[in-house]
């Protein structure tokens, strides 16, 4: 009887072993999902090794054998646009059924807070949630993830967008993807990526950052934290948490606790004095704020390519239209490396993507801190890194969306997002789908020097320059009245010293010059953090910020212990 049961065990064993693995696909694959029309689309998982997978969408069908490391890949070919919902299917041992399935084209929004910031908290959230109902418009989350290697799944779920599901999405991607929608008439998935305050070498794989001499100390920087992680690691665990713990549990008995007692006694007092009609008592104030956990040292997000490890790769080659872009804030101290890395990334993600030199459009850092009364002598900062961001228009189907003109010198996170995601889509329009549209305000062209004077020509002067004031990025405030004169232009000579200029337009020119300056040899515009500027083009869009000199900050002077 014995030898019975042992035998018996001993089959349970041995058939355990060769259950067969279903066949399984990311997360990036599901219900209510959008796959890319008039491409190749990419359909990768898992399975039993030497299992057949077979792909399904309608008339369009792939098949593949799963290899010895339990992974297997198909392509369905080109895919014609659908707003009809059809069902997918990926068969092997098992099946697996997505419904609702659209094709269209796909985006992905990545970025810091400003891409992360939800409609909900946008200026024009009420109406715009309210009319949220766009079953052609699908959204999908990437859940926050750090990865100190490539991961080959993410968390999150595609979801029709709702007056319920778009609140907690991109405010700029959903501005974005409803005017895509809407103009090219195809339905539109939005692939939100982003975590706020993060640095662009977090998004870059450390092959690329390795691969760039300018950058090679980015991936030491990975490389030299990975390797000391163990000790890091004990240290927060044997160090940096108790003495937290230690510091957070004599702050609750001294600090919390009073202040708990004294709500539930100013709720009292606050429900009998509204009773009675009476004032209602001060509101208790915390005496010291709560001490914050120290965040583990292996889940840094800002650490170079943790984010690409964690909420890129998981999504790569998932067939995507483009890409937008919303960052720098996190970058401004250091504009001359951003020159180098903010194009090492895109090229990163379209090797990567192996879909070619995909659109890919990025906002410009907007106006932020107090005005200053002088012009700015500078050359770095939030002027250094816009100036980064312009220049990587050299790089083929690239957009930019300038947004000089509705930030918040207050508060870094200006709630305007309506016409941030328009002006990103006019981008988008002409980039990635040849509309013959206006889609970006005037850029410098060229610099002649004229009897004492600047001739400063323009490009992207679509109906012509002119003076405006900037939008109106509260829905109740009116719009104001431009101003008579241009205003963000100084002048410089030989001693690099700016100084206010004069401006005037001259068709597709601005003639700068000042009294000051007899001899002029550089023009900067709208050259600070928050400056007043008021260049246009006839179809309100703000002219980019420039400099013609390439002038270096002189060295700071140090003194000597």
């Amino acid at each position: 009887m014995r030898l019975r049961l042992i035998t018996s065990a001993a089959c349970l064993f041995l058939s355990a072993g060769i259950v067969h693995a279903d066949v399984k696909l990311p997360a990036i694959f599901g219900s209510h999902m959008v796959l890319q029309r008039d491409q190749k689309v990419p359909v990768w998982g898992t399975a039993d090794a030497g299992e057949e997978v077979t792909i399904t969408l309608g008339d369009a069908k792939a098949t593949a054998t799963t290899g010895a490391d339990g992974k297997w890949s198909a392509t369905l070919d080109s895919l014609k646009t659908s707003e009809k919902p059809s069902t997918m299917t990926v068969a092997g041992k098992n099946t697996v059924t997505f419904e609702d399935v659209l094709v269209g084209d796909v985006w992905v929004a990545s970025g810091q807070s400003n891409m992360e910031f939800q409609l909900s908290r946008a200026n024009t959230a009420g109406a715009d949630i309210a009319k949220a109902d766009l079953p052609e418009i699908r959204l999908f989350l990437l859940q926050r993830k750090v990865s100190w290697q490539p991961l080959s799944d993410c968390t999150g779920t595609w979801q029709v967008c709702s007056p319920k599901t778009a609140p907690g999405f991109s405010a700029v991607g959903f501005y974005f993807a409803r005017e895509i929608n809407k103009t090219q008439g195809v339905p539109v998935g939005m692939i939100g990526t982003y975590w706020g305050g993060t640095p662009a070498q977090a998004w870059t794989s450390i092959d690329a950052l390795a691969g760039v001499p300018e950058l090679g100390q980015l991936a030491d920087a990975f490389a030299k934290q990975q390797k000391n992680m163990p000790a890091s690691k004990e240290k927060y665990e044997k160090e940096t948490l108790p003495t937290w713990q230690a510091a957070h549990d004599k702050w609750a008995k001294e600090v919390g606790d009073v202040y708990n007692e004294a709500m539930k006694k100013f709720q009292a007092d606050a429900a009998a004095a509204k009773a009675e009609n009476k004032p209602l008592p001060p509101k208790p104030v915390l005496a010291a704020p709560e001490p914050k956990k120290p965040g583990a040292p292996d889940q840094s997000p800002n650490v170079p390519s943790v984010l690409y490890n964690g909420m890129i790769a998981p999504i790569v080659p998932f067939a995507i239209k483009g890409a937008i872009w919303y960052q720098g804030e996190a970058n401004a101290g250091q504009p001359a490396q951003y020159r180098t890395l903010f194009p090492t990334m895109i090229t990163d993600w379209r090797t990567r993507w192996g879909q070619g030199d995909f659109p890919f459009v990025w906002v410009q850092l907007t106006n932020f801190h107090a005005r200053l009364d002088e012009p700015t002598q500078t050359a770095g900062g939030w002027p250094g890194l816009r100036e980064a961001q312009a220049m990587t228009l050299k790089l083929p189907n690239t957009g930019q969306a300038v947004i000089i003109d509705i930030g918040n010198p207050n508060d870094i996170h200006p709630t305007d997002k309506l016409d941030v995601g328009h002006r990103v889509a006019l981008s988008a329009r002409h980039i990635a789908y040849g509309e013959q549209i206006v889609y970006s305000g005037p850029t410098l062209d060229s610099m002649k020097i004229e009897d004492g004077k600047v001739r400063i020509k323009f490009k992207n002067v679509g109906g012509g320059l002119a003076i405006a004031a900037a939008p109106s990025t509260q829905p109740s405030v009116p719009q104001a009245e431009p101003a008579s004169e241009l205003k963000g232009f100084a002048i410089a000579g030989d001693d690099k010293k700016f100084v206010w200029a004069t401006a005037t337009i001259d068709g597709d020119s601005v003639i700068v010059s000042s009294p000051a300056v007899k001899t002029p040899v550089a023009v900067r515009y709208a050259w600070a953090d928050n400056p007043e500027c008021n260049l246009y083009n006839k179809e309100m869009l703000p002219a980019s910020p420039f400099r013609t000199d390439d002038w270096v900050d002189p060295p700071k002077a140090t003194t000597k212990p």
